[in-house]
């Protein structure tokens, strides 16, 4: 079959799959607000409230991602990300107690100044002054001066998240996110220099890549991460549901991951013995072609993510699973 996946003028295709929006969100709400638990670094396990603000899209326009969908047309004025902030310390006060570690996730990079306002990297670090510790997610070539000023404004210490997705060299071309291996290890000296810790998000079967290939090179991927210093990665399963994908995926050239491929690519990542990784189970319906034995297989990952220790797979007479 034909690839639909066109050589050039990859941008204006993956826009021309896009659906409809359902609209322009709140910029002064949040898109989400909730609390986990995670192992830190020290091995120690802390609480920690994840914040998925609203801000424009953006600017790259990466193959397989649908965060879009809850972005604003236009950037947000200053003043907004920090009110968002006061809904998600507010819910996290009425929950009992404030998170030891804050995640501020935002549908793009956090350095991106027409995603978030520099003169708000203030107000913002005032008001999760309780943290001892804050996760930003970026893109590689935005690392640079406005991380180290976030840096010096925090209370606690700083993360970095990159999106690497895959260290494989013509599939991460293909992805459109915009950067190479060696723009990816540049960014990671840079925190490094700077005292700021890194982390590492990975897909696992991206398009391009399935079955034994997609297992390689997820695993050579944690392996490049952790090369680079990062101190985790973050397994995260690859879905459909912004056009692209679905478009890849009649043409044979995206195949959707199974529960047990992302318990695969853990078990092979952690066997490294280079640093934590977590298994995303966002979603986890979407690859589980069992119900019966999903809750028990979504708590064995959720246990293996907090001890980082493997621990036996889940046993399903329904499914056969072992």
């Amino acid at each position: 079959m034909a690839s639909a996946y066109p050589a050039r003028g990859r941008t204006a295709w993956i826009l021309a799959q896009r659906p409809a929006r359902d609209g322009a969100p709140d910029p002064d709400a949040p898109q989400g607000v909730f609390l986990e638990r995670e192992r830190l670094a020290s091995g120690a396990i802390a609480s920690c409230g994840v914040v998925l603000l609203t801000n424009r899209e953006c600017p790259w326009r990466c193959l397989m991602c649908d965060l879009w969908k809850g972005t604003t047309p236009d950037s947000v004025a200053a003043g907004a990300i920090p009110r968002q902030l006061e809904v998600a310390v507010r819910r996290w006060s009425e929950s009992g107690a404030l998170p030891e570690q804050v995640k501020l996730y935002n549908s793009g990079s956090f350095f991106d100044p027409a995603a978030i306002p520099p003169a708000d990297y203030g107000p913002i670090a005032r008001r999760i002054g309780f943290a001892r510790h804050v996760v930003v997610e970026s893109h590689p070539l935005l690392v640079g001066d406005r991380a180290r000023a976030l840096r010096d404004l925090l209370s606690g210490s700083l993360e970095v998240a990159l999106g690497l997705e895959t260290a494989h060299p013509q599939v991460l071309a293909k992805l459109n996110k915009g950067f190479g291996l060696a723009q990816f290890s540049r960014a990671a000296e840079f925190l490094a220099a700077e005292g700021i810790a890194l982390r590492a998000f990975l897909l696992v079967n991206p398009p391009f890549l399935d079955g034994p290939a997609a297992l390689e090179w997820v695993v050579k991927s944690a392996e490049f991460a952790f090369a680079c210093g990062a101190g985790a990665v973050t397994l995260i399963p690859t879905r459909a549901g912004n056009g692209a994908m679905e478009r890849l995926r009649a043409s044979g050239e995206y195949v959707p991951p199974t529960l047990a491929a992302l318990e695969q690519a853990q078990r092979a990542a952690l066997a490294l013995g280079r640093g934590r990784v977590f298994a995303d189970t966002w979603g986890l319906e979407t690859f589980s072609a069992c119900p019966r034995c999903l809750a028990a297989r979504r708590g064995r990952l959720e246990a293996v993510n907090l001890t980082q220790r493997d621990a036996p797979c889940v046993r399903c007479e329904a499914c056969g699973a072992v």
